[in-house]
């Protein structure tokens, strides 16, 4: 799939490592139903691709993701696949995959992220955006309610209360406001973004790969049962990894003080 020709997207895999682009730079990378297609069909192959351990979802030009392409709608170009029979609502899988997928999803936001957009960078693991990014739910400034489950993902990063504020009272604010909310995790100077982005993969990427799986699946469990069944489901998995060559490999390495080699056993 790397290389695929698409019309809204690009897809690239180097390693463990995937970067999923939106490209429609001329609009922000605002949404038509064809780029909703294109990242809903590739998020899906990703989720199923075990090669893809990080997958890194950010935008061409100067926006991330600017939401709905408005002018489309009004004018009629919703940027549809005339063949494509699928309800729309099959598109808003989109912050599940994100969410769920055993691969650490990285939101790198480097511009424009409002709307569905922001929707998605809060269905990913981590957050990190450049000092150009600037975030706005919308939604309630355009007449609708919203989508792509930010009134499920949002309060668990900043709060309930800052959560309703953000929704109720739509208004830009800048990537450092995002940091001190705790929307992203980390903000970088637009000239220093790239390389502090690949660093930040590389590091995940180097990660004990049965362990980061493990740890996605923790996280992604512990939001549907309780703290003791929890515990439980935890404790099997941690057993597990416990005897797997890697997790020898990590000891041995770190008693000797020396990078491990990982092997996915």
């Amino acid at each position: 799939m790397s290389g695929a020709n698409f019309e809204t997207i690009r897809y690239e895999k180097s390693g463990p490592v995937a970067t999923l682009t939106m490209n429609r730079p001329e609009r922000l990378n605002s949404i038509a139903g064809r780029m909703m297609h294109e990242l809903s069909d590739t998020l899906a192959a990703v989720a199923e691709d075990p090669q893809v351990r990080v997958l890194v979802l950010t935008g061409a030009g100067r926006g991330f993701c600017a939401g709905a392409d408005l002018q489309g709608i009004v004018e009629g170009d919703r940027g549809a696949d005339d063949a494509d029979t699928r309800p729309p609502t099959f598109d808003f899988r989109i912050p599940v995959l994100l969410h769920n997928m055993a691969a650490v999803t990285i939101a790198a936001i480097n511009g424009a992220c409002a709307g569905a957009g922001f929707g998605w960078a809060c269905a990913c693991d981590l957050r990190f955006a450049a000092t150009s990014a600037r975030f706005n739910t919308a939604f309630l400034d355009v007449g609708v309610a919203g989508d792509m489950g930010g009134p499920w993902t949002l309060p668990r990063l900043v709060g309930a209360a800052k959560a309703r504020e953000l929704y109720f009272l739509p208004g830009k604010f800048d990537a450092a406001e995002a940091l001190r909310i705790g929307l992203v995790g980390k903000v970088s100077p637009a000239e220093e973004f790239e390389a502090d982005l690949a660093a930040l993969t590389e590091r995940l990427a180097r990660a004990a790969p049965l362990a980061l799986a493990a740890m996605k699946a923790n996280f992604v469990a512990a939001e549907k049962i309780g703290l003791a069944d929890y515990v439980a489901l935890e404790s099997e998995k941690h057993l597990r990894l416990f005897q797997s060559a890697d997790t020898t490999e990590a000891f041995q390495a770190f008693v000797q003080k020396r990078a491990p080699v990982f092997h996915g056993r």
